[in-house]
């Protein structure tokens, strides 16, 4: 028996907050787990501090599935972002400490490496489509195999993906809400042009993606992705919202553009539908919102079944922890697709060292045994939490819209 002897939250913000879960062994062991839900972080932190520490103490740490049920069976308010995020921190933290414990990389416990590296995309972004075509050429300079494109829209303000710093781009941008304005017109007009461009720039050999982000109806996202299909996207992303998984055959219908979707999905029930009548081509749930690596490999095997890939999302909303967990899993996985790669700033890195690495256009999460990540909590401290929220969108005539 591993016993569990004490277990804490972690909140800081080393240019973003951060949830981190620690939990130690009687026998010193221990694993970190990232709890982090942009916008709504410190109600994770005290779902874990208030109501689910307190029934890990005295728990065998090598119990990870029976864990797992209990925190979800047990809490009888099942599933949603703040519950599923808070499972993930667990469970993460006790994968960490069972490779540990094994002496092992995590990838080496769920079954050993399916592939030499992780295949990773960038985000090129820019206010115009040449801003943004140079951003992707520094990409594909760098090694990348794959780049998502996003560029504003001639007659929006402000546009979903483009951001000021082409590096380091952080949607929560505010203390209170910002409010965009969003043109669905305006939109379906500039994005057919920009990937015109981008394959006359770029050629054929890189693989291009876009984030729609949830913002079409199904016909209008039908009629993009025919619009797009002479470009061959890897795949369009989030094309409308996925609350109700029929918008989706909608879509299916009016055009052969992959498509993806997933990283607001917090279990399995959520993705059910949309895999088994293979109305989607790339499942994005997240190790840190849907369950942790427990319950993502049961999507991913699900997935599996029907040709579906996994394509998780990694954007710097999620802490290193994560990504090296997602490296762990993307590694392993016989059914990968392609793995969300947003670099982290140079102070997140430092509150998080990690032994995870990028080569040619593929991250590897290392040798290290466990997950290969901390947290040096002495340098979180100096980071305190700062309120910020993610934007919300108005349509033109001042009408709530989907961000």
């Amino acid at each position: 028996m591993l016993k569990i002897a004490a277990a804490r939250t972690v909140v800081t913000s080393p240019g973003r907050n951060f949830v981190t879960l620690k939990i130690e062994t009687q026998d010193g062991l221990t694993g970190v787990g990232d709890a982090t839900l942009n916008g709504r972080e410190l109600a994770v932190a005290s779902y874990l501090s208030d109501h689910v520490i307190p029934c890990l103490i005295g728990r065998d740490a090598h119990q990870i599935e029976d864990i797992w049920q209990y925190l979800y069976k047990g809490a009888y308010w099942r599933r949603g972002p703040v519950t599923m995020s808070a499972i993930a921190a667990v469970d993460m933290a006790l994968w960490d400490i069972k490779a540990k414990a094994a002496g092992m990389p995590l990838y080496q416990l769920l079954g050993g490496a399916s592939r030499t590296g992780v295949m990773v995309y960038g985000h090129a972004n820019g206010e115009t489509v040449e801003e943004t075509l140079a951003a992707a050429r520094d990409y594909v300079a760098q090694g990348y195999k794959a780049v998502r494109l996003q560029s504003g829209v001639p007659g929006l303000t402000s546009t979903y993906g483009v951001s000021k710093d082409k590096l380091f781009y952080e949607p929560a941008d505010a203390d209170l809400p910002t409010e965009n304005v969003w043109s669905t017109s305006k939109y379906l007009r500039a994005a057919p042009a920009l990937f015109a461009a981008a394959r006359e720039a770029l050629g054929w050999d890189v693989h291009l993606l876009h984030d729609v982000h949830h913002r079409l109806t199904p016909i209008d996202a039908g009629r993009l992705g025919k619009d797009l299909e002479p470009y061959r996207l890897f795949w369009m992303e989030d094309a409308t919202p996925a609350e109700n998984p029929e918008a989706f055959r909608i879509i299916r219908q009016h055009t052969t553009t992959p498509l993806a979707v997933g990283e607001v999905f917090n279990s399995i029930w959520d993705c059910k539908q949309l895999i088994e009548e293979q109305l989607i081509d790339y499942i994005r749930a997240t190790v840190t919102h849907a369950g942790g690596i427990t319950h993502l490999r049961r999507i991913a095997s699900l997935a599996a079944l029907y040709n579906v890939r996994t394509g998780c999302h990694g954007a710097t909303d999620l802490s290193p922890v994560s990504m090296a967990a997602a490296l762990h899993f993307g590694l392993s996985v016989p059914n990968f697709g392609i793995q969300e790669y947003m670099r982290h700033t140079a102070e997140t890195d430092a509150v998080f060292p990690h032994a995870y690495s990028f080569d040619d256009g593929y991250l590897h999460p290392g040798e290290a045994p466990g997950l290969g990540v901390d947290i040096d909590e002495a340098l979180a401290a100096k980071h305190p939490y700062r309120r910020a929220y993610l934007p919300v969108n108005r349509l033109e005539d001042g009408s709530m819209h989907d961000w």
